[in-house]
């Protein structure tokens, strides 16, 4: 009755400035389309905790503290085990890293700031506060897969990571403005799930994948398992310029397989050919490949794009 009351006299225009008085332009507000835990703890930050409305800066002191630390469940590499892992996130020297004991003395792995991505997923981990960090480690993109029972801890694990990127991000474009970092600290995929793809000749029988669609990268990953910690392959999508397209494919010959939705993905090095299981989904990944072929390529595309077809 108190809350019902009080906006009722002061109204949202008022309580938003109150209680969003100083949110951190780091700090993630969820969309209707975002997971609970995100929608959850971001009410809890506002009206339980305060967080934003500058009385204190104990909070966004621990988000940007040189060194943020927390114990969570990992997914094993080559099981479905999560088993607990210690994780420190240094603003010191802009890294993810995580151990495997208390008392380890050497990391496990060590991330760079750089290529690191946070998303939360947790109808693919299986947990409602599951969170999928990725990185690039040599040429491939590795996948951790974690989650805490606290969905406060796992937020704030997710929220220090883009205070930490944003800062790692600063340093690296000292004269762009911090409206235009914020899109670049958490890269959502433009569209994933299953297509069977066949092999460079399009004489190899068609494999069931799943495929991730990033638009932010202009790259289609894909791998065997919605959780593998590696991707199989990669594929870069460039502008139509460059010889990049995408259409449908007509029916599919006696390579076996069980889907008939064909795509043809046209790259200036091969011609890939997809599958799909229902038209809808045909329709929605022709949708995702042209939407990164209408955008312009920037320097740093140019860049990845050449270092993609070096790697071949």
């Amino acid at each position: 009755m108190l809350w019902c009351q009080f906006m009722q006299e002061r109204g949202n225009t008022v309580a938003k400035a109150i209680f969003e008085k100083c949110v951190p332009a780091f700090f993630y507000q969820p969309l209707q389309k975002d997971c609970m835990v995100l929608k959850d703890q971001w009410i809890r930050a506002k009206y339980e905790r305060r967080e934003f409305t500058g009385e204190n800066e104990f909070f966004k002191q621990a988000y940007c503290s040189e060194l943020f630390e927390s114990t969570l469940w990992k997914k094993g590499k080559d099981n479905k085990q999560f088993l607990k892992r210690i994780f420190q996130l240094s603003r010191k020297d802009f890294t993810l890293r995580y151990f495997i004991k208390e008392d380890s003395k050497l990391p496990k792995v060590v991330i760079s700031m750089k290529d690191l991505n946070a998303v939360f997923q947790p109808e693919k981990i299986g947990h409602n506060h599951g969170l999928q960090i990725s990185y690039v480690h040599g040429e491939r993109t590795r996948n951790l897969f974690v989650y805490h029972e606290k969905g406060q801890v796992i937020v704030s694990l997710f929220n220090a990571i883009r205070a930490t990127r944003l800062a790692y991000l600063q340093r690296k474009h000292p004269t762009l403005r911090d409206n235009d970092l914020i899109p670049q600290l958490t890269r959502y995929c433009l569209k994933e799930g299953y297509m069977e793809k066949t092999g460079p000749t399009h004489r190899e029988p068609f494999k069931k994948r799943w495929f991730t669609l990033c638009s932010m990268n202009r790259k289609l990953l894909y791998s065997k398992n919605p959780l593998d910690a590696t991707e199989l392959g990669a594929v870069f999508i460039g502008t139509e310029s460059h010889s990049y397209s995408a259409s449908e494919s007509s029916g599919r010959s006696s390579r076996g397989g069980r889907w008939n939705c064909g795509i043809m993905l046209q790259t200036p090095d091969r011609q890939y050919v997809f599958m799909c299981e229902q038209h809808q989904e045909q329709k929605e990944w022709l949708e995702a490949f042209r939407k990164i072929i209408s955008q312009p390529m920037t320097p740093e595309d140019y860049a990845n794009e050449a270092n993609m077809r070096r790697g071949k």
